[in-house]
């Protein structure tokens, strides 16, 4: 019997997925651990192994497709003692790419080309789950390369489904090859919103009520990243009641060390601001440990160790690596684990688990100039520290005006798990292993 190739599950929050590449073609020889495709998941793409042996005789879904649901059908394998016949009549499961379902059966190349039945000028086009055209994804790219519209067009196949012969016949017919523009009311077909909180008819429709002219603008469409970092941050943004705390912290003793380790490090290790902010991170964690928690409709979780995300800025996006235990692991780790993690975040070659969970997150604009600003948290964790610029500023010690390099750093917290009052006193200690760095050695 036929096997199903699934899309899988590459992390346990992944719900949909673009099929970046295949690495095997129709009529491939496939055994046990061959690498199938690469898919690209919401952070990072990864390689998918076959866990079948067999003959791949169907790819359902095209490379470059998008949004490709969890447990959908990507391709078939054909058992060793079975041939092209055993897909005579087969059903294959449905597969979502780009809101397109996937063919309810396998079509060969061949079909001979039927004649479908004139469509019925006042008849709607046939629809799918959702109010969409339903057709086969041969039939769609057919379409799109004759420049035929779908819409208006009869399907011959299942259920009305349109299928490569319909294009066939209307490509002969001469079918309106025109592009129609969305309507108002076909871009609200689904519903009337987005995930992210948008009218459905996305950018074009939005913009549109806002009063921008169409044509003024270039719309570049939401990639991965971009779809999940905009979904969380709304979830975030929605049912987090955060309130920030700012603190300020003078930086010179912390800069005289980082110096002074840098020249007594082993040779390719710096260490950076950052590196050190994490450790002060992970320590103020360690003396403060109910603040390292996690609210869930159940309690709250209480974590053991200090994992600190660090937010790093990659090609359209964001990703947060996790340093796992930070609270027991030296400068040096520190550096050499953050070199490594920033380098493979921008290649898009981290783990889930390298950048999934974690218990606190730190976010720094420092560098770009940023003087003080608020981050959105990070669900699901507690606390999430925003740091600024560090500067020379004038300062008053021991009764006179003096000018020390101080940075500005918030701390936005999770009502729900930390108060202020718990909040003002992880920042005590994490004030005192900046200005104090010497104390992060004990």
């Amino acid at each position: 019997m036929p096997i199903e190739i699934l899309m899988p599950a590459l992390s346990p929050t992944m719900e949909e997925g673009t099929l970046a590449k295949w690495m095997v073609k129709e009529g491939d020889t496939i055994s046990s651990g061959d690498v199938l495709a690469e898919i690209e998941t919401d952070k990072a793409t990864m390689e998918v192994e076959a866990v079948e042996e067999g003959t791949l005789a169907k790819i359902l879904v095209a490379e470059g497709s998008e949004g490709v649901k969890v447990n959908a059908p990507i391709a078939i394998l054909l058992e060793e003692d079975e041939d092209a016949s055993a897909l005579e009549g087969y059903s294959a499961g449905q597969s979502v790419a780009r809101g397109v379902s996937a063919p309810a059966r396998l079509e060969p190349e061949s079909e001979p080309v039927k004649t479908p039945e004139s469509p019925k000028p006042a008849s709607r086009p046939s629809k799918s789950d959702g109010d969409r055209v339903k057709a086969s994804p041969l039939a769609k790219r057919l379409a799109a390369d004759a420049g035929i519209d779908l819409v208006g067009l009869s399907g011959s196949g299942p259920n009305g489904r349109i299928v490569k012969a319909d294009i066939l016949a209307a490509k002969a017919g001469g079918a309106q090859t025109t592009e129609i523009a969305p309507t108002h009311a076909m871009l609200h077909s689904v519903s009337e919103t987005t995930e992210v909180g948008m009218p459905l008819g996305g950018g074009a429709d939005y913009l549109s009520k806002m009063g921008v002219e169409p044509g003024s603008y270039d719309l570049i469409p939401l990639n991965n990243i971009q779809k999940v970092v905009a979904k969380r941050l709304v979830s975030s943004n929605n049912n987090v009641p955060d309130f920030p705390l700012q603190i300020d912290c003078e930086l010179d003793a912390l800069l005289k060390m980082r110096k002074e380790l840098n020249g007594q490090v082993s040779e390719g290790i710096k260490i950076s601001v950052n590196d050190m902010l994490i450790r002060a991170c992970a320590l103020a964690l360690k003396h403060v440990p109910e603040a390292n928690a996690s609210y869930t409709p159940d309690g709250i979780a209480m974590h053991k160790h200090a994992d600190v995300a660090v937010a790093v800025s990659i090609e359209n996006g964001l990703i947060t690596p996790i340093v796992r235990g930070a609270e027991n692991k030296g400068l040096s780790t520190i550096s050499a684990e953050m070199d490594d993690l920033i380098v493979r975040a921008k290649d898009r070659k981290l783990k889930p688990q390298e950048y999934q969970g974690g218990t606190f997150s730190i976010s720094n604009l420092g560098m770009m100039g940023i003087k003080n600003f608020g981050s959105i948290i990070n669900e699901p964790h507690g606390m999430i520290l925003s740091v600024g610029a560090g500067a020379p500023r004038p300062v008053v010690k021991d009764g006179a005006l003096a000018i020390a390099t101080v940075m500005t750093v918030t701390l936005t917290c999770d009502h729900r798990v930390v108060d202020g009052a718990l909040g003002a006193k992880w920042l005590q200690h994490f004030k005192r292993y900046v200005e104090q760095p010497i104390t992060m050695m004990l």
